[in-house]
């Protein structure tokens, strides 16, 4: 348990950026269920138009600290390759 007072502040600090955390990579997921739901159905135009916007969403986790830089473009990369597949 915490005692001294920078600990009970470091601890309340923590809480609040894990909620932080939590709401931005939530929205994140969304953003690539949005892109993975348009390849699925096969809409190519529909899967780019999310692309575009989940792309954006993607990189700031990167630079919030969500996502390692390595790991976003991965996922960029993939739903990019998803997408020219469909033709």
């Amino acid at each position: 348990m915490a005692n001294s007072p920078q600990a009970k502040k470091r601890i309340r600090r923590n809480e609040r950026r894990a909620e932080i955390n939590k709401n931005r990579l939530s929205r994140l997921r969304t953003f690539i269920r949005k892109v993975e739901s348009a390849i699925t159905s096969g809409d190519k135009e529909a899967a780019n138009t999310a692309l575009k916007m989940a792309q954006p969403e993607i990189m700031r986790g990167t630079t919030k600290g969500i996502l390692h830089k390595r790991t976003a473009s991965r996922k960029v990369s993939r739903l990019n390759a998803a997408i020219k597949a469909l033709t």
